[in-house]
């Protein structure tokens, strides 16, 4: 029996891998490992990150693809939507938050990417601003006559 270089457990002459740490023992197995190894860093790297603004294989850019200015108007778009519904939280009891919360998640880049698979493709960036505008005045329209 040989022992493995790498922990010197005992491990059989014809092992390609060692059964305790998972060294490979032979140069095919250390370039099999090495082959798999990039195939799945290829993968990762190939799959992105999920964005959310066409680009991708899904429709959708990754946001390191994105212009500056594209991500500036998502950055700000995280801002606002979450900050009307943080505000519209404080205002829960009241009938004029729960617009403003829908005001909220409208605007939020992920929703587009939602709304894109039953629709058939993304709504514009114009007509989320739009939602959001429609709730935003509806919520506080009712917040100040109720």
């Amino acid at each position: 029996m040989a022992s493995c270089p790498r922990c010197e457990a005992s491990i059989d002459d014809e092992a390609r891998y060692c059964a305790q740490c998972g060294a490979p023992q032979t140069e095919d197995a250390a370039q099999e490992l090495d082959e798999y190894v990039q195939r799945q860093a290829e993968q990762v790297a190939g799959s992105g990150g999920g964005g959310s603004d066409g680009g991708g294989p899904d429709g959708f850019a990754d946001m390191a693809d994105l212009s500056d200015r594209e991500q500036l108007w998502r950055r700000g778009c995280y801002v606002v939507g979450y900050g009307t519904v943080v505000v519209a939280l404080t205002l829960v009891p009241a009938v004029g938050a729960f617009p403003l919360i829908l005001a909220g998640i409208a605007i939020l880049p992920p929703i587009r990417r939602l709304t894109a698979e039953p629709l058939g493709s993304s709504l514009k960036r114009e007509v989320m601003v739009g939602l959001y505008a429609v709730f935003a005045l509806i919520g506080v329209a009712l917040l100040f006559l109720l």
